[in-house]
């Protein structure tokens, strides 16, 4: 069911600023280090994902912290409570906790870009790895840091890290739990870019603009092929691909492309 842009989630521990067909929401619980668990940016971040995604006046959604970090993940504070709960309860409280987080992000419609202020670690770090594309601030860091801890990534991280960098580098980085910095990011293709952190939110948003001058449907198809691709066979890849593009090929959009390109204009798209 297709949400409006009056109906934007309520929030308490993020913001959300809307320019033109670009979303930005914004982790604003510095105090933590904007982690995911012990505040509501967990929950906030999910509703938010959602909600862009069943809006067909947004394109793109940005993804981002205030402060000095970007996420922390996990409030280490909260695992000391967890000691004495009965281990189905533990791991039902992820399945319909932080593991939400990661559904929201694989089922979303639209580019999502992380723009990473500062240190993504733990879950802070996996999240960057749902989004779409990441561009780094020089004042990242990254590190998949739950073996420091005696844990796992129990939001799915290690299926999204294997599938960024390969089995052997997410392997060397999850057993040594080392932290990263934003340039060995960029070498190991973690990131697209780094900029200096005054360039940062305005190299995003400027990257998500340019998309969302795009047609809307045909973002949106892009977007469910890309994550198809990961997971079926290509003759079946195949027929959803003729199938999306006969669609793409009968909307106003499609006619107005044509005629924008043969006027030598930018396109005003619709949505239809």
């Amino acid at each position: 069911m297709a949400s409006t842009l009056a109906e934007q989630p309520a929030l308490t521990d993020c913001t959300l600023a809307i320019d033109g067909r670009v979303a930005t929401l914004t982790f604003n619980r510095d105090d933590i280090r904007n982690a995911l668990s012990g505040s509501l940016i967990g929950t906030e971040l999910v509703s938010v994902v959602n909600w862009a995604s069943a809006c067909p006046d947004i394109s793109v959604l940005v993804l981002t912290g205030a402060g000095s970090a970007f996420s922390a993940g996990g409030n280490v504070k909260n695992m000391k409570q967890r000691t004495d709960v009965p281990v189905h309860e533990v791991q039902q409280n992820y399945k319909s906790g932080i593991q939400r987080i990661p559904m929201a992000l694989h089922e979303c419609e639209l580019p999502v870009i992380a723009a990473v202020n500062g240190p993504a670690v733990g879950a802070g770090f996996d999240l960057t790895q749902m989004c779409d594309i990441r561009i780094a601030s020089t004042e990242a860091q990254f590190g998949e840091t739950f073996v420091n801890l005696g844990i796992i990534p129990g939001d799915g991280g290690s299926w999204f890290l294997t599938r960024a960098v390969g089995y052997q580098r997410a392997a060397e980085l999850t057993f040594s739990g080392r932290l990263i910095k934003a340039d060995e990011a960029l070498a190991l293709g973690l990131v697209l870019e780094v900029v200096k952190p005054e360039e940062l939110l305005a190299r995003a948003q400027d990257m998500a603009r340019r998309m969302s001058y795009k047609p809307p449907q045909a973002l949106r198809y892009a977007k469910r092929l890309l994550k198809l691709s990961q997971r079926m066979p290509l003759p079946e890849y195949l027929d959803i691909c003729s199938s999306y593009q006969a669609l793409c090929h009968k909307t106003e959009d499609h006619a107005e492309a044509l005629q924008a390109f043969f006027e030598k204009r930018r396109g005003e798209f619709k949505g239809r």
